[in-house]
């Protein structure tokens, strides 16, 4: 997901020297195929399209969506790499990925590759917008509604405490290349709590559902777009407001995360290349709940991805057809 300078959905345990070795988190390697923008050209044909794919189901939403019209209505051929946040920005200078769909701020990443490399361009809105916080299962937040101010989290802690949680109360997170300001959080609001990684999205997904289920407590990240969240309505804990540059310094942060804003980036050659694909990937958007329609059809109802595209992209042909007119 996202965040500013020093915080990353794609953090240092995500991070390689890009190269022919540069492995993709789903196996693919940057490398393993030429680029849209190379192959292309300026005639208008399609070529190559390269998509970028982070680890998380909204975002595989939004490249299923895409990766299905400009297969079907523009004749492109669709590579699709599943690589973390990080690692795809630096495909943006080789041409080894085009189009990076949904970025979560990252202006670290965008000071580097757009401004400095110039690798890369902003390419508009999702017209979806970011939330990242702490949540409890709706059970929790019911019967003890004081847990949702960060204030009163320590006299809890113990109920929160686990195997792995050493003693304090367990801050559950998701996958670690996340973007995530949670252990800065913890140490500077002097909470008696650790971060435990649950490791995936579908991990931290089922944590939840097992807690409100059963009623366990459990705190921990989440964020929305995000399917889950019609099934159990998580209930936010408030932390103290954002504010511009609260969380400039990583280290420092004390503050909630901000309301992101989700955008596309694509490579610079990419954007001159003339593809189909381009202007495609310009003016797609959407909102939350068609990504959350598209993520529970692949994740709950276990379609593959094609065959959630096809479906939604059938059921809202007018949108598509503005994406491509």
């Amino acid at each position: 997901m996202a965040r500013q300078a020093t915080h990353w959905r794609a953090g240092a345990a995500g991070i390689a020297v890009l190269g022919l070795t540069l492995t993709a988190c789903g196996g693919a390697k940057v490398g393993d195929s030429s680029s849209g923008s190379g192959s292309s050209g300026g005639s208008g044909t399609c070529g190559t399209f390269n998509l970028a794919v982070n680890p998380w189901v909204g975002y595989e939403a939004d490249a299923a969506v895409v990766a299905y019209v400009a297969e079907h209505d523009l004749g492109c051929k669709v590579t699709q790499k599943d690589l973390k946040e990080e690692i795809a920005w630096q495909g943006f200078g080789t041409g080894e990925v085009d189009t990076v769909l949904e970025n979560w701020g990252h202006d670290d990443l965008k000071a580097k590759y757009i401004t400095q490399q110039k690798t890369a361009v902003e390419a508009g809105s999702t017209g979806n917008e970011g939330i990242i916080g702490w949540y409890v299962p709706p059970w929790l937040a019911k019967a003890h509604p004081d847990i949702t101010d960060w204030k009163n989290l320590n006299k809890y802690a113990s109920k929160f405490k686990t195997s792995e949680s050493g003693g304090k109360g367990q801050l559950l997170d998701g996958d670690p290349s996340y973007v995530t300001n949670d252990e800065a959080l913890v140490k500077n609001l002097k909470l008696d709590f650790k971060v435990v990684y649950a490791g995936s999205e579908t991990a931290l997904i089922q944590a939840y559902r097992k807690a409100e289920k059963n009623k366990e407590w459990v705190i921990g990240y989440f964020y929305e777009p995000q399917w889950f969240l019609s099934e159990v309505p998580l209930v936010k804990v408030n932390l103290p407001a954002y504010k511009d540059g609260c969380d400039a310094d990583a280290e420092k942060v004390a503050c909630d995360y901000p309301v992101y804003d989700l955008d596309k980036i694509v490579s610079a050659k990419f954007a001159k290349s003339g593809s189909p694909a381009y202007d495609l990937v310009k003016k797609f958007t959407w909102t939350n709940d068609d990504q959350n329609v598209v993520a529970k059809y692949i994740a709950v109802d276990k379609m593959t991805p094609e065959a959630a595209a096809k479906k939604w992209v059938e059921a809202n042909r007018d949108k598509v057809e503005a994406w491509i007119k």
